[in-house]
């Protein structure tokens, strides 16, 4: 709100987008208030990369553009730092070893005692709102008024989701193998002019990269003109920052995308 509060909101967003992810909430808080704010009218930017929450962010955009080293990830929700497929994939596995070979009980039975009750079903339900947002977001923002939306949609989610083909969560998707997947990527080395919209983009990025380096900033999210939010990871050091730079509390997520 900080950093969209007093823009023009008729010229739409183009979003710098540069994150490992993060809650499944906050994401979904994001997006419906962007989309309030810009309607269909928002790019996002991955310079680098946009992983798990933040692949979510950009299936919510219009138009993705990616450069040859930009990657998106997976988006299969994670509960401290173990994904919900992998452990429904194993409950599974080990309900069918069990009914194959009953001995094989106290075996699962030391795996499967240390979820805690309703875990299962937790997993479950991350997986289910995680796809149903991406899918939605989908068809009513970057397949909008395509007949075949619901389908591309579909098959985007279950490219993203799919644990057993992409094997682990962190997994770099680039932008030959997204587009492949239906996402709509544009370039960012070619198609603007000079190619100025690509050096001003990783001049922006790199400027972040030095201050996360060579500061104790570790999120900042910042317009362009130069309204800013940053976490810092400790709060009781005193920094010297503009007045119109608002130093916030970190938040600590407790289920993770």
């Amino acid at each position: 709100m900080n950093a969209i509060y007093g823009l023009e909101r008729n010229k739409g967003l183009d979003l710098i987008l540069h994150t490992p992810g993060g809650n499944i909430a906050a994401t979904e808080s994001i997006v419906n208030y962007l989309h309030k704010m810009f309607g269909d009218n928002i790019r996002v930017i991955i310079p680098q990369l946009a992983m798990s929450a933040g692949t979510m962010i950009a299936c919510a955009s219009k138009e993705i553009i990616m450069g040859k080293e930009s990657s998106i990830g997976p988006i299969d929700p994670q509960f401290g730092g173990v994904s919900t497929y992998a452990v429904i994939e194993e409950f599974n596995k080990a309900l069918d070893e069990i009914k194959k070979d009953p001995r094989t009980i106290p075996i699962w039975q030391m795996i499967i005692a240390k979820y805690h009750p309703t875990f299962i079903g937790e997993c479950e339900k991350a997986m289910a709102w995680a796809s149903s947002m991406v899918n939605q977001w989908l068809i009513n923002v970057m397949f909008k008024n395509e007949t075949d939306a619901a389908e591309k949609a579909a098959k985007i989610v279950n490219e993203l989701s799919d644990h057993e083909k992409n094997k682990n969560h962190s997994r770099h998707i680039d932008s030959i193998e997204a587009q492949k997947a239906g996402l709509k990527i544009s370039p960012l080395e070619n198609g603007h002019k000079e190619d100025e919209f690509q050096d001003y983009t990783l001049t922006i990025h790199h400027a972040y990269m030095h201050t996360f380096s060579n500061s104790m900033a570790h999120k900042i999210i910042e317009n362009h003109e130069g309204k800013a939010i940053i976490h810092s990871s400790q709060q009781n050091i005193p920094v010297q920052v503009p007045l119109n730079v608002i130093p916030a509390m970190p938040i600590n997520p407790i289920q993770e995308n």
